[in-house]
């Protein structure tokens, strides 16, 4: 399909807000008073986890998973009120926000209303006379999207929401357990409202043709394959030959890239747990490589082995020192601000570099015209790794992002990484380190 792409996505990110744990209090107007503190460490994109009310039957927990709504227009009264999130939404959009929200368009829980007022929206099972529940999960029940009617139902149910609120988007759940024909046809209908950004949860090298409709997807197999690198001390050339994969998708669509997110966190693992020492070397790659970097709440504390749980209360444990506030600052703005890291951007080209060793260092070069950044990342355990840039893109003097110091490549070409670390250079022509 046809789409306009808005310019700001090459350059943005995407934080994900869970309210009902951000705050001891678990609301829209608790949360408000983090804006500036995210503003500052660069965030730009708000995701807000469901805001809608929890269906009540067979929910899980002691208040329900969010994913299972009762009401597609109306609001938690966890979280606050309509009005509340209004101006919640206008206040982050003065500051520069854009404000997007999860759409969960396969399932709803038991009582939603629809299965009163309209029972011929669901699935049904034969077997039970009854609702369809969603593949292995019990508190959710599916809708049939071969009802034209539930199609334009959920059109204006999330029409709601950009005409009440004036969000900037959706993030929309298990997008490709929805058929793509009604992503074609929602999206030009919300479009024509004003332009959306729209972040799908699928990964497009299981999913392809959705890309045609989101502007940006998940990188599943990334996640879960960096995570069997780390603990099963997999090749490296297992992760180089994935993101082959991912760079012959090809389209207009991008890559989400992440280490946490609200279900990795509760019943995965936290990145700690998942890739212990090689957490911030993957955050380093998730704002640098082409496409979109993500956040979750917390992961700027770090949470570190805090799982928050799904369907209870359990609020971040904020100590106010906010220890990684700086590194994703400093990634944060260089990607919002770095001509070659413009995500889905034709203009930029990738090259993948060539060391003295290429079993640990993973070492690319991302470049739009003159100006270039420079990623080096020891993927080992090994201390420490030294090597030499053999690759002769890489000349003359770079800036470090993050010590602030410089570096010739002209005659200095041998280097060392300990074990997984990082290391990120720049060079903008208009800072006077674009000699070659």
């Amino acid at each position: 399909m046809n789409r306009s792409i808005l310019s700001w996505t090459h350059t943005t990110n995407i934080y994900e807000v869970n309210v009902r744990q951000y705050t001891p209090e678990g609301t829209f107007n608790a949360f408000r008073e983090h804006l500036p503190r995210l503003k500052d460490m660069g965030v730009q994109v708000l995701w807000f986890m469901p805001i809608t009310p929890i269906a009540q039957k067979n929910k899980k927990g002691t208040i329900g998973s969010p994913y299972a709504c009762s009401d597609y227009t109306s609001i938690n009264p966890e979280f606050g009120t309509l009005d509340d999130f209004r101006s919640l939404v206008a206040a982050a959009q003065e500051m520069g926000f854009r404000v997007i929200i999860d759409w969960v368009a396969n399932h709803t829980g038991w009582d939603h209303v629809w299965t009163v007022t309209h029972p011929d929206y669901y699935s049904h099972d034969i077997s039970t006379n009854d609702f369809k529940t969603a593949s292995g999960m019990d508190d959710i029940i599916e809708l049939d999207y071969s009802n034209p009617s539930l199609r334009k139902s959920m059109i204006e149910a999330m029409q709601f929401w950009v005409r009440e609120t004036g969000i900037d988007g959706f993030r929309c759940d298990l997008a490709a357990w929805v058929e793509l024909h009604f992503w074609q046809e929602a999206r030009p209908q919300l479009d024509a409202i004003k332009p959306l950004f729209w972040l799908g949860e699928f990964d497009e090298l299981d999913n392809p043709g959705y890309g045609d409709v989101f502007d940006v997807s998940y990188s599943w197999k990334w996640m879960h394959t960096t995570e069997d690198f780390y603990k099963q001390q997999l090749p490296l050339n297992t992760l180089q030959s994935l993101l082959d994969r991912y760079s012959s998708i090809g389209g207009a669509s991008m890559r989400a890239w992440f280490t946490s997110n609200h279900d990795e966190n509760s019943w995965n693992g936290t990145e700690y747990e998942k890739y212990g020492n090689m957490t911030h070397a993957l955050a380093v790659f998730s704002a640098t490589w082409d496409g979109v970097p993500l956040i979750y709440s917390g992961q700027e504390m770090p949470l570190l082995a805090k799982r928050l749980h799904f369907f209870d209360k359990d609020p971040i444990p904020w100590t106010g020192q906010f220890e990684l506030h700086d590194f994703y600052k400093t990634l944060l703005n260089l990607h919002a601000t770095h001509p070659a890291l413009r995500g889905g951007d034709t203009a930029v080209i990738t090259h993948r570099l060539h060391t003295s060793d290429e079993a640990h260092i993973m070492a690319y070069l991302r470049q739009n015209g003159e100006h270039e950044v420079l990623v080096l990342l020891n993927l080992s355990n090994v201390a420490p790794v030294h090597f030499t840039m053999k690759d002769e893109k890489v000349t003359g003097s770079y800036h470090n992002v993050f010590s602030g110091s410089s570096y010739d490549f002209t005659n200095a070409r041998e280097l060392q990484l300990q074990a997984w670390e990082y290391v990120v250079y720049e060079r903008r022509p208009e800072l006077g380190v674009s000699q070659k």
